[in-house]
């Protein structure tokens, strides 16, 4: 169990990474100049690449958690709050996915001062996700 649980970390750990740096490519694309096909293409790929790097990564996350749970049972409260946050972070995602794909169609009208708020998402998720594992507080 104890290798299953070393596995989920550090998948969540790959995922995470994914969850925040991609959303900051999208700071970068929503302030490409119109005339620059070319770094918006570079961009574009970056980003492409790491959403098909990232997704495998936190399916698997997913999986191995569930695993877990299973495997430790479907006691607190704090693991059904910790599932819920996983949830929003699921659609938070597939969320980026439908934003990569408004950029791909060039038709992104969000700007990079919203992007680099939706940004944070993850990363107050990521501390409210440690603080109910370790502190179990319910």
């Amino acid at each position: 169990m104890l290798t299953l649980k070393a596995l989920h970390i550090a998948l969540v750990v790959a995922w995470f990474a994914g969850l925040f740096y991609l959303p900051r490519i999208f700071v970068n694309l929503a302030m490409v100049p119109a005339d620059s096909v070319a770094e918006r293409e570079r961009l574009l790929l970056m980003a492409g690449k790491l959403f098909r790097f990232m997704t495998p990564l936190g399916l698997l996350a997913v999986i191995f958690g569930l695993w877990l749970w299973l495997g430790y049972g479907f006691a607190g409260g704090w693991l059904h709050l910790k599932t819920a946050l996983v949830v929003l972070l699921i659609a938070y995602h597939w969320h980026c996915g439908r934003l990569l794909e408004s950029f791909r169609q060039g038709i992104n009208a969000k700007s990079h001062v919203w992007f680099r708020f939706y940004n944070e998402l993850p990363v107050l998720v990521m501390f409210a996700v440690i603080f109910l594992v370790v502190l179990k507080p319910f």
